[in-house]
């Protein structure tokens, strides 16, 4: 795998991100370390960065708006001169995967300096060739069974079909029989949730009974060291009503259940389990620079469970983010704090590595 040319000059740098998902969350961050910061906006979507947050003296972060018709514009040559001209420093997240929809685009044809590892990026696809469940299983990181065919299930499983309206986000729904599978994929058929041609491409797991704690990492490239920046764990509509309601009243909203991510809150875990949290960490990255040469630079999260193993409590990973992740409360968490003296976002953590590769002249250990 060779880099993307890096064309940065050596003058004032601007951090540059789309405009959702964890923009803001980049910009202070990167306000603070003394960045000016720029964010792409899509037309209609843009007053949260172009009014709500935008600079205003010692207020808000956003420095510069960029609106465009839509998102994947971004890859017009006359936007990209005007990103380069800036000198922008470009931070991925999911939303920029998702709206762009071209790994290859974003690998051959974004001539803007990323952070990070762009050729990663496509392994967050369970599609892609070589993706997320061949680096979790050559590192030896436990992972829920897969199950090729929806006639091979025999227990609990947990399907996830790319939604009819909006394929970059995923239908979920819980079965334990090929006749329940028969039946709720009919029904989601029906109602025009899913597609046929979708649950071609479903990924049908083990169903893990177990507590969700995303393990947000940030790997330094610049010092060679893992670091574990802060945890959360997701909050979903609608499934979290549905499990508050009285048992007497949930048969009445059960065919209703979504698992439609609002948002997260951040959580702990016991300090017993950081050494293995620390382990698998580690070991994602040696496979990462085996497979994808640098390998993970900067932040990766991987999404687990936590449950009780045969003789210890374990970590399950069910998703892999490698980029930036989309929860700016993990800071609310010690575990910075225990490093740093102080706690810290992830943007306040990519833009210390961003000055730090700077004025070591290492900017090219950490831009792809």
């Amino acid at each position: 795998m060779q880099k993307s040319k890096i064309q940065i000059k050596n003058q004032k740098y601007t951090i540059a991100v789309l405009g959702s998902h964890s923009a803001l969350d980049v910009c202070r961050g990167a306000k603070d370390l003394g960045f000016k910061t720029l964010v792409v906006v899509q037309k209609g979507r843009d007053k949260t960065y172009a009014k709500y947050y935008k600079t205003y003296g010692e207020l808000g972060c956003v420095d510069e708006v960029i609106e465009l018709d839509k998102f994947s514009d971004i890859l017009s040559e006359k936007i990209q001169k005007e990103l380069l001209s800036k000198n922008c420093i470009f931070i991925p997240h999911r939303s920029f995967e998702v709206y762009l929809n071209d790994y290859n685009a974003i690998e051959k044809k974004f001539k803007v300096p990323i952070f990070g590892n762009r050729f990663l990026l496509r392994t967050e696809e369970r599609t892609e060739k070589t993706n997320q469940y061949d680096l979790l299983a050559k590192a030896d990181i436990k992972y829920p069974k897969q199950f090729n065919s929806y006639q091979d299930i025999d227990r609990l499983v947990m399907v996830k079909v790319p939604e009819r309206k909006r394929g970059y986000e995923r239908a979920f729904f819980v079965v334990n029989s090929v006749g329940q599978y028969n039946i709720e994929s009919e029904r989601l058929i029906g109602e025009r949730k899913i597609t046929r041609d979708g649950l071609k491409s479903a990924v049908i797991e083990e169903f893990i009974l177990g507590v969700q704690v995303n393990l947000n990492f940030f790997y330094s490239s610049v010092h060679k060291r893992l670091e574990l920046i802060g945890t959360d764990t997701r909050r979903q509509t609608n499934i979290e009503g549905f499990l508050k309601l009285p048992g007497l009243y949930q048969p009445q909203v059960r065919e209703n259940i979504s698992y439609e991510e609002a948002g997260h809150i951040a959580v702990t875990m016991l300090e017993s389990l950081i050494e293995t949290a620390m382990d698998i960490g580690e070991k994602f990255v040696k496979v990462s620079q085996e497979l994808f040469p640098p390998g993970v630079i900067g932040p990766f999260s991987l999404q687990s469970f936590i449950t009780t193993g045969s003789s210890k409590k374990e970590f399950i990973v069910f998703d892999v983010s490698p980029r930036m992740p989309g929860s700016p409360g993990i800071f609310a968490t010690p575990y910075s704090g225990y490093l740093y003296g102080q706690n810290i976002s992830m943007g306040k953590r990519v833009a210390m590595e961003i000055k730090e590769a700077i004025e070591k002249g290492k900017l090219d250990k950490i831009l792809t």
